[in-house]
């Protein structure tokens, strides 16, 4: 048994301040056993969300020591414990009370993205065929528990509070998964440029390392919808063939008249 120091953000939207609260660890403890700890003995009134304490769920997510982490999966004995551990709400997103944010503005982003939808069944019994291969390409995606971490390290939104503007690393995942998708018929690519803000990225690779489920998130869902914002906007090939398919469809309209 030992004694270590947790400096918590205490506060709601208007005001707030860090107070600090000792108290006792043992090994194997993560940082939601010590709040909890200390939510229980000496500050009850303290919010704090959670769920399942096994990283699966992604309610616990805070910034420990700067760090956006689930507090169920950050273990102690990996913290320097001789200063206070400063564990704080996850930053982009407005504070409801203590370490309590209000992430609803990620729902209502995904409510811009097109939804899934599918080709008609290419089967008699109605039901639709798929390599595996194509399978297997998208389910690493699947894995997001919407823990927002890569949302909050993000310095779009983080620093530059690009919120009207660009739907952040987690939904980049989301097209993905399904633009990837071998039975969706839908092109989100104008979207992505214009509506979603992917320009904005600079694949700095931060929402990647903060991610609890591993998801390669820049190099298997970023960089490919990049690219194919680039081969449509930013081709030259591509644009000259635009312009001489639209000059085509002007002499066209001018002949008919």
């Amino acid at each position: 048994m030992a004694s270590a120091t947790f400096r918590i953000w205490r506060g709601d939207a208007q005001r707030g301040e860090y107070r600090d609260y000792p108290t006792e660890v043992e090994e194997g403890m993560v940082v939601l056993d010590a709040v909890r700890q200390i939510q229980a003995s000496d500050a009850n009134d303290m919010a704090v969300r959670w769920n399942c304490k096994a990283g699966k769920c992604g309610s616990c997510s805070a910034e420990v020591n700067g760090m956006p982490s689930l507090m169920c999966m950050t273990r102690l004995k990996d913290l320097p414990l001789d200063r206070p551990v400063t564990v704080q709400p996850l930053k982009t997103f407005p504070v409801i009370k203590d370490l309590v944010t209000d992430v609803s503005w990620n729902y209502r982003a995904k409510k811009k993205i097109a939804p899934f939808t599918p080709c008609e069944p290419d089967a008699a019994d109605g039901t639709w065929r798929m390599d595996q291969i194509d399978v297997d390409r998208v389910m690493e995606f699947r894995k997001c528990i919407e823990c927002y971490l890569c949302q909050t390290v993000c310095h779009v939104l983080r620093e530059h509070d690009k919120h009207d503007e660009f739907i952040g690393p987690r939904f980049f995942v989301h097209v993905a998964a399904l633009e990837m998708h071998p039975l969706d018929t839908l092109d989100r690519t104008d979207e992505l440029r214009a509506a979603h803000g992917i320009g904005y990225c600079n694949i700095t690779k931060c929402c990647t390392k903060v991610c609890p489920e591993e998801i390669t998130i820049t190099d298997n869902a970023i960089i490919p919808l990049k690219e194919r914002v680039a081969d449509r906007f930013y081709d030259p090939v591509r644009r000259l063939l635009r312009l001489f398919a639209g000059s085509g469809k002007s002499r066209d309209a001018r002949g008919a008249t």
